[in-house]
């Protein structure tokens, strides 16, 4: 199926969330199977519940492209995670990196998440995350992209429906309407392991600059990410021409 096909196929969003909000999330893994075939990919970041998404979705596609975009920069502890599922889940695990070495960034632009600037981490993301999740997407040809994303995690996330588009690509979130306790019952009865952090009193975990252990007087549990700057990264976040070439001439 090519990207062509997909768009004559002209997907009426409205329409297909309507049909599909109260679906199981095991069934909206394969409606997106059987639609986008072999064009289907998911994103892993490892992160505290990662265990989830990975087990639900590669229960029903085992093959499926698993991307996973690695910062150079992330804990010990998630490289050690993410070993630990790939080899249980046999995932089969597309790891892409930025063109840019940690180094190299460095000495370019300094230490872009100690500059306490938004500007700065928008640049950091977009080198070491946004852009080789593009070149994936690319690589692999995807149409269509599983992410475990959830409304209760950030405001953009809110506003999320279980279809949407992102630039040319469909985005699908199964657990979209989950909560901790959702998540929490999944990882049980599957006997799944969350990631080691969580322990230390982490709810959300990243590259090891910009993430922190959620503190008692934190009112936003995503204040422990980017310091409390930004909520997301850029992965699910639209850009503007502008905005991409701003940041692509400017930092490869």
């Amino acid at each position: 199926m090519t990207n062509a096909i997909i768009n004559r196929l002209q997907l009426d969003l409205v329409e297909l969330n309507q049909e599909l909000k109260d679906v199981e999330a095991q069934k909206l893994v394969q409606w997106s199977a059987d639609t986008f075939g072999n064009h289907l990919v998911m994103s892993t970041s490892f992160g505290i519940q990662a265990a989830v998404m990975l087990h639900l979705v590669t229960s029903i596609v085992p093959d499926l492209p698993v991307i996973w975009v690695d910062t150079g920069y992330l804990p010990t502890a998630t490289y050690k995670f993410a070993e630990e599922l790939t080899q249980r889940l046999k995932l089969n695990l597309k790891v892409y990196q930025s063109p840019i070495s940690p180094a190299r960034m460095e000495a370019l632009y300094g230490e872009l998440w100690e500059q306490n600037d938004v500007e700065a981490f928008n640049r950091y993301d977009y080198i070491r995350k946004v852009e080789p999740m593009q070149r994936a997407l690319k690589e692999l040809n995807a149409i269509a992209w599983l992410a475990g994303l959830r409304r209760d995690q950030t405001q953009h996330r809110q506003g999320l429906e279980r279809v949407s588009k992102q630039e040319e690509i469909y985005k699908i979130y199964p657990i979209l309407s989950w909560n901790s306790r959702d998540v929490y019952q999944y990882l049980t009865a599957h006997d799944l392991p969350y990631h080691p952090y969580f322990d230390l009193g982490y709810v959300s975990v990243g590259d090891w600059h910009s993430s922190r252990p959620l503190m008692a007087d934190d009112t936003d549990e995503r204040n422990t990410r980017f310091r409390g700057l930004k909520q997301e990264c850029g992965l699910h976040l639209p850009q503007t021409p502008e905005e991409a070439e701003s940041l692509d001439s400017s930092s490869l």
